[in-house]
């Protein structure tokens, strides 16, 4: 049996620092009603926004890391404090008390057995540690998508039979343990991946042997070429060595560093001289343009002069007259003046020009770079180094003709590989009856459970006095029908949803203990407020009332309706005041 005992929640959505805890070890049907102080109370009517579901989002929260609703996990840290949220609840299965303590800001994922931390790692820190979340997975026996159909029924997730049908087929697979079966399936799959690997191994063993003992002795001959080989490749580069050596020991260095900074200054005189060259057949150029430009001023300006246009030799009128011959006069001190720059600035560069000189021969080098020359002595010493490793290198071929030349012919054994050939055929024998859709094992898992889940669903359909007949089919899907119409999920009013909803959890939930394990704690939000009428809450409390009596559950109802409390027995007021939600002292015991 999974028994959750008690939560403990800080900051966590509306609950502030004040750790607030709730104790499921209570055998009741308890009502979860809130009371928003900041919105005017009781008096006021206000129920909405006292976190209520605050209760299973932490419970989704400190199992899957999770919320239940699709809030992001920096969004559930409480937006008063923005940290230090920390979430922990402890449970006990098979007699072993488990705490689980899951927080952000900073981040912390802890988990412990009997008091004794079971895993630690630094992706702990961020509450998402795989190994430790697995075996949390394990001992819940449960995915998430089952946790919100069994234990945490509400308003706000898709319910499953409004969910896709696939997702219905996975959660029922689970449920019926079809998925066991899969499982087993995927582990015996990868046996058999080794199995088969085995047996190639094994033949590869065998064909290696019988090619190994047709030619040991054609290996020993190709290895003796080999090693001859070998043996002809470092005697030459011996001496390839010593004539690289003997070079090196020829070179003046301080001769050939000398030289390197002469050719550096050779380089840089070149590329300076290319330079000036350059800037000089530019002005050259400039100015060639400018003189061409005074030569035809001057001469546009003579026509101004003479009273007519240098373009269209018609007379001009004394205003045109002036302007142009104003401008002309202009342009041609502007181009006199830049041209006399240009002449000058021609003159300091063939000065530089000069000064550089001829560049005379480019000094000769050994080294192609001064980094090279400089490290003249690494080089050879480097050189020194290979040649002394290649001395002493071993002819890598005489062990091998060494071990071929004593080894006589292997004997062949087919044993092994039978006995694993066998093997592979069984585990793809058991293989097929755990896939097969029509193997007789999965079948007959089908037909029991399925069976089994119908009767319950008919069962509490019965008890929510709900008309419909709703059935399982073989292939795992639903069939609503009414008075023998056929109807899909969203032909139900909001109230017939909610009783087949409560149904169909119920069921799911009776299915899921006889296969799997007990589990004390029942939470359904809001879904007896919305839609129902008198006759479908009267009869949804009765079923609750009867289960945590007669099955010893610890159910909370969180609705909005007052007039429940009478129907439960006890109260759990969830009160928000200054923006803070607290549970801790406003449980009201019902006689």
């Amino acid at each position: 049996m999974l028994t959750i005992k008690e939560l403990t929640v800080k900051n966590f959505m509306s609950v502030g620092n004040a750790t607030q805890s709730i104790n499921f070890a209570n055998k009741n049907l308890v009502l979860v009603i809130g009371e928003n102080l900041d919105l005017g109370g009781d008096d006021a009517g206000a129920r909405n926004g006292t976190g209520k579901t605050t209760i299973i989002n932490a419970l989704s929260y400190v199992f899957y890391g999770e919320a239940l609703t699709n809030i992001r996990r920096d969004n559930l840290v409480n937006k008063t404090n923005e940290r230090g949220m920390l979430v922990s609840v402890k449970f006990v299965k098979n007699n072993v008390e488990y705490t689980i303590e899951r927080g952000r800001k900073p981040g912390i994922f802890k988990f412990y057995a009997n008091n004794i931390e079971q895993n630690t790692d630094s992706n702990e820190a961020q509450g998402e540690n795989k190994e430790t979340q697995q075996e949390i997975n394990k001992l819940v026996g449960m995915t998430l998508a089952m946790f919100k159909n069994i234990i945490a029924l509400n308003t706000y997730t898709l319910p499953f039979l409004a969910t896709k049908q696939a997702e219905q087929r996975e959660i029922i697979e689970q449920l019926l343990g079809i998925t066991l079966l899969s499982q087993k399936a995927d582990l015996l799959k990868e046996k058999m991946k080794a199995t088969k690997t085995e047996v190639l191994e094994e033949k590869y063993k065998i064909d290696s042997k019988m090619s190994s003992n047709e030619k040991i002795q054609e290996s020993i001959e190709s290895l003796k070429i080999r090693s001859s080989a070998w043996q002809t490749q470092k005697e030459e580069d011996i001496a390839k060595f010593n004539e690289a050596i003997a070079e090196l020991e020829k070179v003046d260095i301080k001769a050939e560093l000398d030289a390197h900074k002469k050719l550096q200054k050779h380089n840089e005189n070149y590329i300076k001289q290319l330079s000036l060259n350059k800037e000089k057949a530019y002005h050259e150029d400039s100015l060639t343009k400018a003189e061409t430009n005074i030569t035809k001023t001057e001469t546009d300006l003579e026509f101004a002069k003479d009273a007519k246009c240098p373009t269209c030799e018609q007379s001009l009128h004394d205003e045109k007259h002036k302007h142009l011959t104003e401008q002309l006069t202009e342009t041609l001190t502007e181009s006199k003046t830049y041209s006399e720059k240009l002449k000058s600035d021609l003159a300091k560069i063939q000065q530089d020009i000069d000064t550089i000189g001829d560049l005379g021969q480019t000094p000769d080098t050994y080294y192609d770079s001064i980094d090279e020359a400089y490290n003249h002595k690494g080089s050879l010493k480097d050189l020194q180094r290979q040649l002394e490793q290649t001395e002493k290198k071993n002819d890598p071929y005489a062990e091998q003709i060494e071990e071929l030349t004593k080894k006589a012919i292997q004997k062949i054994d087919y044993t092994k590989v039978n006995e694993m050939e066998d093997l592979h055929r069984h585990q793809e024998f058991l293989y097929k009856l755990l896939t097969a859709k029509d193997s007789f094992i999965r079948t007959r898992i089908i037909e029991q459970n399925l069976t089994y889940l119908n009767q319950r669903l008919a069962f509490f359909l019965g008890k929510v006095k709900l008309p419909h007949t709703v059935v399982f089919q073989p292939d795992l899907t639903v069939r609503i029908e009414e008075l023998g119409r056929e109807l899909d999920f969203d032909n139900l009013s909001r109230g017939e949803r909610n009783r087949l909803i409560l149904s169909l959890s119920w069921a799911f939930r009776d299915v899921w203990e006889s296969l799997y394990q007990q589990i004390n704690l029942l939470f359904i939000d809001e879904l007896v407020d919305a839609g129902m009428d008198i006759s479908g809450v009267e009869s949804s409390m009765a079923v609750l009332k009867d289960m945590s009596r007669t099955q010893q559950k610890n159910i909370f109802l969180i609705s909005h309706k007052d007039e429940l409390v009478s129907r439960v027995n006890s109260v759990l007021k969830v009160v928000k005041e200054n923006g803070f939600t607290n549970y801790a002292n406003d449980v009201e015991i019902i006689v």
